[in-house]
């Protein structure tokens, strides 16, 4: 709204001062002053409301420790979350650019999914909440319409450049290009780094010809799904899924950067996508309420995101990677999400496994996700989110280090 007010106000008035609302690094800047500002006046009083309600959070007895301190802390706190994210992209990106569009809609759409969980466990007093079938239906109605835009609106296209024999190419920058709409994406670690998922077909023959969507869709359907069960397994100690989703974020936001200033795209061989760089300002308010939420949810937690921030974060940083076309970087950017996901599958697998084998159930862990069997081994709480954020660190530079590492 302020976008297009001070692009108003430039273009009839030549008001000094307000062309800078064109740019988007100021625009960047300014949305995660705003998220912060709002992160910390909101969330004050969300947590007095949610206390006031006795909105507390239920813990099951784990034998953790520190865990009955934790015992009535309110939740729904995603609420500040969604609250910083949804406001400065209101206020200062383009509401009419789709990818914009794409993150608003991805936002609301699991930030309700959570919230119906977190209310159901603490108003209707059901420990399991919304039933999961529900939760996995709501996730893949998005990973259905996320898919769908991408993959059939005119409005998702990249840049090729003529190159002097009249052939296009996504590498070679030239004063002449084409803007085409075209289903690839990047593959990490590889010279010729573009996979389009059509080729995936095309030993197929012209039948499957337009068709990969059938291919593509369910691809952004597992993406969101698995990523954002992950930043809800994670959600699992004071500060943890914040953290690691703030890193994570950074990152999205430099690859919206590059992808979206076709000077920086040409220079580092990136692909460069038409009006993402708007992108860059959504990435900054979600940073910005990621790292204004840990002022309260940092150890000890005086409120915790339930359901409705930790399947919005998931959710948003999938998405966030389909539109940037990095989703095949997911496992090495989220491998905080991927180890947590998979330290779950792994011990409820081999549990079953030896229950059916030697008629009793064994563990590889003391308990999973893997945080809490760092907390059966006598690892502080505060120790193990600390080594978790530096491992999110690293991972977040090598995806970063792909940019020139093929």
């Amino acid at each position: 709204m302020l976008y297009y007010l001070f692009r108003y106000l430039h273009e009839h008035f030549h008001l000094p001062g307000t062309g800078v609302f064109q740019y988007t690094t100021f625009r960047a800047g300014l949305a995660v002053v705003i998220s912060l500002l709002i992160a910390q006046t909101f969330g004050h009083r969300l947590i007095k409301l949610l206390q006031r309600k006795q909105v507390g959070e239920s813990i099951r007895d784990l034998g953790l420790q520190g865990q009955n301190e934790k015992k009535g802390t309110p939740t729904m706190g995603g609420l500040i979350i969604i609250l910083a994210i949804l406001v400065p992209v209101i206020l200062l990106a383009r509401l009419r650019n789709i990818y914009i569009i794409l993150m608003i809609l991805s936002t609301v759409w699991l930030g309700l999914i959570g919230f119906l969980d977190d209310y159901i466990k603490v108003f209707r007093k059901n420990k399991e909440g919304l039933s999961g079938r529900f939760k996995v239906l709501g996730q893949v109605g998005l990973g259905i319409t996320v898919g769908w835009v991408l993959f059939y609106s005119n409005e998702i296209t990249v840049r090729e450049y003529l190159l002097p024999n009249g052939t296009f190419s996504a590498i070679e920058a030239s004063k002449v290009f084409k803007d085409v709409h075209l289903m690839i994406t990047t593959v990490p670690f590889m010279k010729n780094n573009e996979l389009n998922y059509g080729d995936l077909f095309a030993s197929a023959g012209t039948l499957f010809n337009g068709l990969y969507g059938l291919l593509y869709i369910p691809i952004v359907i597992f993406l969101i799904t698995a990523v954002s069960n992950g930043a809800n397994i994670t959600d699992g100690l004071d500060g943890l899924a914040a953290g690691t989703s703030a890193i994570i974020g950074i990152t999205l936001a430099i690859f919206a950067f590059v992808s979206g200033n076709a000077l920086l795209a040409d220079y580092l061989d990136v692909m460069f996508i038409p009006d993402s760089g708007e992108l860059v300002i959504f990435c900054t308010a979600f940073v910005g309420a990621c790292i204004g939420f840990l002022w309260y949810n940092s150890y000890p937690a005086q409120v915790f995101m339930g359901d409705t921030g930790s399947l919005a974060l998931g959710g948003i940083i999938a998405v966030l990677a389909l539109i940037v076309r990095k989703e095949l970087l997911i496992p090495v950017l989220c491998g905080v999400f991927l180890i947590e996901n998979l330290s779950v599958i792994v011990q409820v697998s081999y549990f079953k496994y030896t229950r059916k084998k030697y008629g009793e159930g064994r563990r590889l862990l003391r308990m999973s996700p893997l945080h809490h069997h760092y907390q059966k081994l006598g690892y502080h709480e505060s120790k193990i989110v600390s080594r978790f954020w530096i491992v999110g660190i690293m991972l977040a530079v090598i995806t970063l280090v792909t940019l020139k590492l093929r």
